[in-house]
């Protein structure tokens, strides 16, 4: 941060610019790039219609029009909190009932991870994380001061025989009690692509339980991405696992399974959150936009809900199926170059070989951005001491046409065949300072 008269506090001081808003300038300032990097929605399948049809339906009666322009309760539209209930019911084909007064309607979710950052984290307390994880909440536990403790993935998601190793090692150096959050963003992981199986899912709330009588975490289950299955099992929540409401926050949205524009995410949460989460989202904005709530509250209502998520899942798996083809056909002349296959969400991780880096100074990015494509360099999913695996990057698939998906990954070929053979790059270590966003 440059000099400045202000006082700037030390969370502002602390958090990190978001590396997205580098590559979406690149991509707004030159329209000839193709941009696999930010996580936009298919824009071709935005329901225009039906939100245009819910909004006339509310505003047409003045008495749900007046209901809905008013301000309304820091928890959230009674009625849609209610649907939301049913809905998680419905997704984890599920005799469990979920209560509305366990239910808390957000701005997004990620304002759902802000708000319960404030309310259990302070500076110095430990967030286990899957490594790698979502970058924007990465920059969230900065700006708080917490430490992070990264568990490896494999392609069954977060390894829970390393989580209780680490809750081991932790416990021994008598800091168990700094624990506040094991994150996971366990279906088609933002940004692996990958998802917690069943048999880890069953794994980690085992070991909850095991735990429970000394560490007083709770699990953030951020299910962005659930309703974006097009392949695969279909796999119940963590929280379907939770029978006593004591260990899951569940974290979802609306956003991507149907708007981004609705800016609408709700949590499921142990009741003891509830009332201090409320106080603090009090203070950010005494309840989330009600005209919004309402709208979201008639497209369940109506099943245009439903009916737009079937849509997206088909769009969704076409669009990864090109990119994988893609892939495919453009690597695999090069073993050493390797990639996961997603089952639903949105995004591929890319892994080059260890020697090459794909940082913002890496030779392979400038490569990358002389031949037009641009992606999310992997270093940002990462936090912790020691060296950082530099060697991979995010992709997706979500907003790309089906013919700027091909040509992306042929020109992230042509720009892997410019610097595959060049020696090994220093490793980059948490302490390692940070290139500016210029």
């Amino acid at each position: 941060m440059q000099q400045s008269r202000f006082g700037f506090s030390e969370v502002s001081k602390r958090t990190p610019e978001s590396p997205i808003s580098y590559f979406m300038q690149q991509a707004v300032e030159n329209q000839d790039i193709i941009s696999l990097a930010a996580g936009l929605v298919d824009t071709g399948s935005l329901p225009v219609q039906e939100i245009s049809s819910a909004l006339n339906d509310i505003l047409g009666d003045p008495t749900k029009a007046r209901e809905a322009l008013q301000y309304g309760t820091t928890q959230g539209h009674l009625p849609l909190r209610e649907k939301i209930a049913k809905h998680l019911a419905s997704l984890d084909k599920s005799s469990t009932t979920f209560s509305p007064k366990d239910i808390v309607v957000t701005t997004g979710s990620q304002q759902l991870l802000y708000i319960l950052s404030e309310v259990l984290i302070d500076e110095g307390d430990i967030v286990i994380t899957e490594a790698p994880s979502y970058f924007v909440y990465q920059a969230v536990l900065a700006g708080r001061g917490a430490e992070v403790v990264s568990i490896p993935m494999d392609e069954e998601g977060m390894q829970i025989h390393a989580l209780e190793e680490r809750l081991k090692q932790i416990e021994a150096a008598g800091n168990l009690p700094r624990i506040k959050i094991i994150y996971t963003v366990d279906y088609y992981q933002n940004p692996s692509g990958r998802t917690l199986s069943l048999a880890r899912r069953k794994e980690l709330m085992a070991l909850m339980n095991r735990w429970s009588n000394r560490l007083r975490a709770v699990i953030v289950e951020d299910a962005a991405y659930r309703e974006l299955r097009f392949d695969g099992p279909d796999i119940p929540s963590l929280k379907s696992m939770d029978p006593e409401n004591k260990f899951v926050v569940y974290a979802g949205t609306f956003s991507k399974p149907c708007s981004p524009g609705l800016k609408s995410g709700y949590a499921l949460m142990p009741t003891e959150l509830v009332r201090p989460i409320l106080i603090i989202k009090a203070n950010h904005d005494f309840g989330s936009s009600n005209l919004t709530q309402h709208t979201v509250d008639r497209l369940l209502e109506n099943g245009d809900y439903q009916k737009h998520v079937l849509e997206l899942q088909e769009v969704y798996g076409k669009k990864s199926r090109v990119m994988l083809e893609a892939l495919e056909s453009n690597f695999a002349a090069y073993p050493e170059v390797t990639w996961t296959k997603p089952t639903g969400g949105m995004f591929v991780w890319l892994k080059l070989p260890e020697h090459i880096s794909t940082g913002l100074q890496s030779e392979f990015l400038k490569a990358a951005m002389s031949e037009g494509v641009l992606y999310v360099p992997g270093i940002f999913a990462y936090r912790g001491a020691g060296p950082l695996p530099d060697s991979e990057m995010r992709i997706t698939y979500g907003d790309a046409s089906v013919d700027r998906i091909r040509e992306g990954i042929h020109r992230l070929k042509k720009a892997y065949l410019r610097v595959k053979d060049t020696k090994p790059a220093p490793a980059r270590t948490a302490s390692s300072p940070k290139p500016a966003l210029v």
